[in-house]
């Protein structure tokens, strides 16, 4: 039991190390949409969650907790994914030309 907690702590160390490597070399420019990406992503952990709470019965009380808050985490997220690329996206549309006023009195 022992052994198998160490090894998953490491795997869990070594991959925020591994995390943290590669997105400290993405360039600022890329960082919004590959944010934008990774949180649409979480929607995969809300199904997965919604999957694992409604199948299993033998869940303890605590279990179940920690899953709930799992799945309202992962939907925060993905909400903030969303609602960050459509900002995103507003930037890149074309803003319509004002009205000058000569053209408001001929018509």
């Amino acid at each position: 039991m022992t052994s198998t907690f160490v090894t998953n702590l490491a795997i869990l160390v070594l991959a925020g190390f591994v995390g943290y490597a590669v997105i400290s070399k993405v360039p600022n420019t890329l960082h919004t949409p590959l944010m934008s990406g990774t949180n649409a992503i979480h929607g995969i952990v809300v199904l997965g969650g919604i999957l694992v709470l409604g199948l299993s019965n033998d869940l303890g009380a605590v279990n179940k907790a920690i899953l709930v808050l799992a799945i309202i985490f992962g939907t925060i997220n993905v909400v903030g994914g969303f609602l960050v690329t459509d900002r995103m996206l507003e930037m890149f549309k074309t803003k319509p030309a004002p009205k000058r006023d000569d053209e408001e009195a001929g018509s």
